[in-house]
This record gives C-alpha cells, sequence and structure tokens, in this order.
C-alpha cells in the first residue's frame, strides 16, 4: 500500500511538472512575441499631425489607394495615417491617411497583438501593413495606443489597442462603412482600439437569427411578413426594388439596412427575422442593404 502511495505521488508531481512546463512555454511565447513586437515598434517613427501637415511625398503610403481603387492585396507602406475621425454612424471611428475606415476582427486577440486573418480573409479585409523604419502619423491618436504585431508572413500589422486594423475591400470611397457588423465579428475601430457605434455591442434581432452573415433577405411591405415581398441575393450593397416600403424582413444571419440607396444614409446592423420593423425605427425607410 505504502508503495501505492508513493507511485501516486510520484505521478501526481510529474502531472504538475508537465502541466507547469506547458504553462511556462506559453507565457514565454507570448512574452517573445511582446519583445519582438516591441522591437519593430522601436524601429518605427511617430510623426504628430496628418501626413499632409508632415509634407508627406504625394502618391505614397495611404495615398497609394485613392478613392474607388480598393485594396486587394495587402501592401507593407512607407508611411499610414491613424486619424480619430467620423463615418457613417460612426463616431469617432479611425481613418486612415485617404480617409478610408478601418476595422478590428473579434476574432484577434489584443494581449497579446495576435491576427488570425489570411489568406483569402486578408484580400477582403486586407491589413495595415508599414515596413520597417516607416513612419505612422497620429492624428487624434494617442501614440501609446499605436503598435504593430509580425504576422506569419513576416510583415508588421499596425496595432490600436493592441487590435490589428484592417481596411475593407468593398469600401470604395472615403467615409463608406460597409464593413460594420459584417458576419457579427468586424468593427469600425476606435481612437483606443474599442468597437466603433453603437451596433457593434449587439445586433437588433428577432427571433431564431444567427451571427452568420446573411446572403438573401426578404422585405415584405406588410407587419409580420405579409405580401407583397421582394427577395435579395448575393452579396454586397444592393438597392432595393420597392423603396422605403418595407415593415418586416426575414434573414437567416446577420445584415445591414440604410435609409438611403447605395448603402448611405442612416444605418443599423439586425440579425434574423424582425416581424415589425417601427420597433427598431426602421419602417417604411429601408432603401438598400449590404449582404454576404
Amino acid at each position: 500500500m505504502i508503495r501505492n502511495r508513493f507511485a501516486a505521488i510520484a505521478a501526481t508531481t510529474a502531472a504538475a511538472a508537465l502541466l507547469l512546463t506547458a504553462c511556462n512555454a506559453t507565457d514565454d511565447a507570448a512574452s517573445a512575441a511582446r519583445e519582438g513586437a516591441g522591437s519593430a515598434l522601436q524601429s518605427l517613427n511617430f510623426g504628430s499631425g496628418t501626413a499632409k501637415q508632415n509634407n508627406a511625398a504625394p502618391g505614397t503610403g495611404d495615398w497609394a489607394t485613392g478613392p474607388g481603387r480598393p485594396a486587394s492585396k495587402p501592401a507593407a507602406k512607407k508611411w499610414v495615417q491613424l486619424s480619430a475621425s467620423s463615418a457613417g454612424d460612426l463616431n469617432p471611428v479611425v481613418v486612415n491617411g485617404a480617409g478610408f475606415t478601418l476595422y478590428r476582427f473579434d476574432k484577434d486577440t489584443a494581449d497579446p497583438s495576435k491576427s488570425n486573418c489570411s489568406g483569402e480573409c486578408a484580400t477582403t479585409w486586407p491589413p495595415v501593413l508599414v515596413a520597417p523604419g516607416g513612419k505612422i502619423f497620429v492624428d487624434g491618436v494617442a501614440k501609446s495606443d499605436v503598435g504593430v504585431v509580425k504576422r506569419d508572413d513576416g510583415n508588421l500589422q499596425v496595432t490600436i489597442g493592441g487590435w490589428p486594423v484592417y481596411r475593407f475591400s468593398k469600401d470604395l470611397e472615403p467615409g463608406d462603412t460597409n464593413g460594420q457588423g459584417v458576419g457579427g465579428t468586424w468593427f469600425g475601430v476606435t481612437p483606443d482600439g474599442q468597437k466603433a457605434g453603437a451596433a457593434a455591442e449587439e445586433p437588433e434581432q428577432g427571433g431564431g437569427g444567427t451571427a452568420a452573415p446573411a446572403s438573401s433577405v426578404t422585405l415584405s411591405d406588410e407587419i409580420n411578413f405579409g405580401d407583397p415581398s421582394e427577395g435579395l441575393a448575393g452579396s454586397g450593397c444592393k438597392n432595393v426594388g420597392r423603396d422605403d416600403s418595407a415593415s418586416s424582413l426575414q434573414a437567416s444571419g446577420a445584415l445591414k439596412i440604410w435609409s438611403e440607396k447605395d448603402c448611405k444614409g442612416e444605418s443599423k446592423v439586425v440579425q434574423g427575422n424582425i416581424a415589425d420593423l417601427n420597433s427598431i425605427g426602421f419602417d417604411d425607410r429601408i432603401s438598400s442593404v449590404f449582404l454576404g
């Protein structure tokens, strides 16, 4: 019996040692990630104010991708600009030097900073990359809230409040906020790294909704999904056929509804079925929707 007791104690001690080793390895990896990011940050330069105020060369940095030319392939810039501003319903929200909205992703982590968007995700949501030795212009964003994280491909991605930040490829003009609320995981980023907009906390929803983005929606002219109705499907911004007529909607996921055509005006992120749009202040007001 004594021999068995000693064996049990030895096994418990060994298990505890293995657990401690695993915890130490995790802590060491996180510490190494922070040290690497800190070293990369020290290699960068900061400028107070906008790129224009600092006489940045035309056609460089954030200005290299102008209106109507969405970033389709991530590329490290000689400089990036982070400006506290407003866009659509988002105030405050951070925009880049060309005025495009910057976003954060709920599936990333902020401590330690880690991006979990790569491959096709990084094509749809191009990460904000800065070249080693590059410059970050801070305009209404505290330098202490700005950092960088090394991505798996070796590029340096800008972080705010620890959160890696991105563009949205379907934002075609400065001030667009088509990425807000997409999939229930993408939101504009505030100057301190928080989610921008009231809709960021929780989408308005009816019964049976899910957090996945909706690829279709049925808009009904009557409450409780009565006829006549129209359906919209696909991805991106869709103008409705009967402007300002919907009193209820049915969707299998999350989408964004707008009070004006071309996804402009007042907007709201909704999820699932809404039997009476008057309950969220949108009765007879939907002119366009953003799907996918």
